[in-house]
């Protein structure tokens, strides 16, 4: 299929059936698009605590803010490349409030109990600090060039955590690769993310079935663009025959479906906005690497 005839399709069905702040991503990415109606529509998502949360993450219908949201909100500033604007510098309060006494914030806070939430989203009482989505925060706050002791101690916390971990389930391994890749410890970095990639490998914990159906990561997962340090793990050819397969997973409604079961139809329309977005950038990452997808 044509490259525009896809990109055509897909932002049909972005207009129809994705959130606001995704149809101002797409347009920033496809489009001519500014970033700043991005940035408006991600302050809708904002507490007055300066965290993130109303469903920015859609599995959990919370209105307070929770860690994985401040990730998200995070991720897209650097999708924009605004990591400078002050929503990112100013979540280091909201952190400092929730962070435990290991130097980390919570898989998610108890506030996500009393609204609707996917399962895997309940949180105890007193939830202990998590390397998913610490890392990320902090490897995002790094990058941004935040300067906050809150940075300090989670980034203490992140590497005695990586030194001391064997995890190689896909929510941990992503967050520990954004910390190292923005860490200013290169020689140390680069000594974890090797031992990390030699874990994943042994482990079989990719799944390079192309048929390979409900929730599994595939090599693109791993490394969704040419520059994703996971990226060597896979010979080009793995990746070229999972670049065709992932064009190919395009429906006729023009999106890309989700793997797991949401909470609701509106959930699930709000997801797939997002992994529609995400698919036709690493497709589109890749061809500029002179991959293909055809």
């Amino acid at each position: 299929m044509p490259v525009h005839h896809r990109l055509a399709r897909a932002q049909l069905f972005i207009w129809q059936h994705a959130r606001l702040i995704d149809r101002f991503l797409f347009a920033y990415h496809f489009g001519d698009g500014p970033r700043e109606p991005v940035v408006a529509a991600l302050a809708a998502y904002r507490n007055p605590d300066g965290g993130f949360g109303n469903a920015l993450e859609p599995d959990k219908r919370v209105p307070h803010s929770q860690p994985v949201d401040v990730e998200t909100a995070l991720h897209i500033l650097d999708a924009i490349d605004a990591l400078d604007h002050p929503f990112a510098a100013g979540v280091c309060d909201f952190l400092v409030s929730i962070t435990t006494s290991e130097g980390g914030v919570p898989f998610s806070l108890p506030s996500v109990n009393t609204y609707p939430h996917a399962p895997w989203w309940a949180a105890p009482e007193n939830p202990p600090a998590a390397i998913n989505p610490t890392a990320a925060i902090t490897g995002l706050l790094l990058k941004a060039g935040v300067r906050h002791p809150w940075v300090e101690r989670a980034s203490e916390y992140c590497w005695r955590t990586i030194e001391t971990t064997d995890t190689t389930a896909f929510h941990d391994v992503m967050p520990i690769v954004t910390f190292l890749e923005y860490t200013a410890d290169r020689a140390r970095a680069a000594q974890e993310l090797a031992r990390l990639a030699e874990r994943v490998q042994a482990a079989g914990t990719v799944a390079f079935d192309l048929d390979a159906e409900g929730y599994v990561q595939k090599p693109l997962a791993w490394a969704p663009t040419p520059t994703s340090p996971l990226r060597h793990m896979f010979a080009d050819d793995v990746l070229r025959t999972h670049l065709h397969a992932l064009a190919a997973q395009q429906q006729p409604d023009g999106g890309w479906g989700i793997a797991w079961e949401p909470i609701s139809e509106t959930v699930r329309a709000e997801w797939r906005g997002v992994v529609t977005t995400g698919a036709l950038l690493t497709l589109r990452a890749y061809t500029a690497a002179g991959f293909t997808a055809e």
